[in-house]
This record gives C-alpha cells, structure tokens and sequence, in this order.
C-alpha cells in the first residue's frame, strides 16, 4: 500500500482514518501500469481510459490508424507517472471530502441495504464508492419536508 500525504487523514478519527485507506486502495491507480499502458498500447489510448480520460482515449481510438497516436503514446510515457500521481492526488481529495461530510451526521447510521445509482446493485449505505461499478455513491440526507 502506498502511504498517502497524512494532511488528507489530519482532522479523521481511527475508524474514518481506516475507511479513508480502504477507499484510497481501491481507487488509486498504479505508476507502473499507467507507464505500461502507454509504452505498449499507447496508440489506442488506453492509458487515457485508465486514468479514465476518456474524451482523450475515444481521440486515440480514432486517429490510431495515422501512426501519430504511436509516437504520441511513447512520448506520454515520460508523463504519466505525475499524470497517475495527480489522479492520485485528486482521488485523495475528493475521498477525505466526503469521508469528513459524512462524519457530519454523527449517529445517523442506517442498517438497510441502499443501491447504487449507476448499476442498481445492493451496496452498504456506509460505502463512498459502488464495489461493483465504482461509481461515486452521494451520502443521502435527512429529509426535512414535512407533510400537512
């Protein structure tokens, strides 16, 4: 497991300081493969894919065929160790953040099963992310409407 900058986990207890770790492993992406990726299939774009650059990655699906995505992919290998280090980094951010809000509603735990928006699977209301789909899972709020 990569150790992350301690500023993302400061202001967590043990237990969120735990579910930060676990979500964090499970969304990081890895220098290496990203290196990989682009050195072998690189004129498919498929290291944008997995940085989940997508736009980028449909450009080089395209434009495969003129050998210019080849030459480009063997270039952004000497990139993509910082462009994983900053997906990284922003996955890092966006998980403490929701991590630290949802630590807002002390006491508010739910023991029914939710589903994921994205795929419809049973996912455990506690969870940031969908393990099926990897989607992002919002934190459901209280309603405050009242009925008359």
């Amino acid at each position: 497991m990569q150790i992350t900058d301690p500023l993302y986990t400061s202001n967590m207890t043990d237990q969120q300081r735990g579910w930060f770790y676990a979500e964090y492993e499970r969304a990081r992406k890895d220098e290496m493969v990203g290196l990989l990726l682009a050195l072998f299939l690189g004129c498919f774009g498929v290291h944008h894919f997995y940085l989940r650059r997508n736009t980028a990655g449909i450009l080089y699906l395209i434009f495969f065929w003129t050998g210019i995505t080849a030459i480009l992919g063997v270039i952004e290998c000497f990139f993509m160790p910082g462009r994983v280090r900053e997906y990284n980094t922003a996955q890092a951010i966006y998980i403490s953040g929701l991590i630290l809000a949802h630590s807002g509603h002390p006491g508010a735990s739910v023991t029914a099963a939710t589903h994921c928006p994205s795929c419809n699977s049973a996912i455990d209301p506690a969870a940031v992310f969908c393990v099926h789909c990897g989607a992002a899972i919002a934190p459901t709020q209280p309603s405050t409407q009242t009925t008359i």
